[in-house]
């Protein structure tokens, strides 16, 4: 038989997980994206107000994460389908990896879409103190968060997402997307 004192605490303890599990997706759910300062590997500069009209996933990764390696070819095919309709992916390098390591993975894999590096850490503090990577936010044209995802991106659902988000007609997938 479990005791009261027992059933209460295990309960709380319940509570507890149930809470921050909410507190990790609710609080981005509507609010706007950050004002971040981003450059490029190769230069660019550019903040997310930019981008502002444009569908947009913010996709913090690192080279040594094996599921944002596995992410990579999809992320493609999705730039590859929504760009030409006004989307954007925008790769952010977590602080620790390498520069020179990203730039040859970004090389190696031909990203099409920008890749940024996180120097000093402060696009991550901006969303949030990111720590775990792959973490994902897809943001409106108005540049609010519609969603926050912590690993695997479920391909399937984001890309219906995005054919309700991105303005246009669906563009047929050219046959290198598709390898």
């Amino acid at each position: 038989m479990i005791k009261r004192k027992d059933f209460w605490s295990g309960l709380a303890a319940v509570v507890v997980v149930i809470a921050a599990g909410l507190a990790w997706v609710a609080p981005w759910q509507g609010e706007r994206a950050p004002e971040v300062r981003l450059e490029t590997l190769d230069g660019e500069r550019f903040t997310l107000a930019d981008l502002r009209g444009q569908p947009t996933i913010v996709t913090f990764w690192a080279t040594t994460c094996t599921t944002c390696v596995e992410e990579i070819p999809h992320l493609k095919e999705l730039y590859e389908t929504f760009h030409p309709r006004g989307f954007e992916i925008i790769a952010v390098a977590m602080a620790y990896d390498p520069p020179e390591q990203v730039r040859a993975m970004a090389e190696e894999r031909n990203l099409p879409y920008r890749v940024v590096l996180d120097r000093g850490g402060s696009i991550a503090r901006a969303f949030g103190d990111i720590r775990v990577t792959p973490t994902t936010f897809v943001l409106g044209p108005d540049g609010e968060i519609r969603q926050r995802r912590l690993g695997m991106l479920d391909m399937e659902r984001l890309r219906d997402r995005l054919e309700r988000m991105v303005p246009g007609e669906p563009v047929a997938l050219a046959d290198s997307a598709r390898g």
